[in-house]
């Protein structure tokens, strides 16, 4: 079964660092890690989108979805197949 999950994250360059340190603390069960963001020479947007392929313990899948969720302005869903 292929689980990913794909995190949305408003205010992301505050948010950033946060995000970043759960994703380290699992950093075993993230097989692929894509992230995306609008950007310009001009400007660079405030909010992105990361999309994670995830392997290991469904217990430790559910703990790193609940500590992102946890985090004001982040948003994930669940993509199983």
């Amino acid at each position: 079964m292929n689980k990913l999950v794909a995190i949305k994250v408003n205010g992301r360059t505050a948010k950033a660092p946060l995000v970043q340190d759960i994703l380290t603390k699992y950093g075993c069960n993230i097989k692929t890690r894509v992230g995306f963001h609008e950007a310009s020479e001009d400007q660079c947007s405030m909010d992105g989108v990361l999309v994670l392929e995830l392997i290991g313990k469904d217990a430790e899948i559910d703990a790193m979805h609940q500590a992102l969720a946890a985090l004001e302005g982040v948003s994930l869903k669940k993509i199983e197949f």
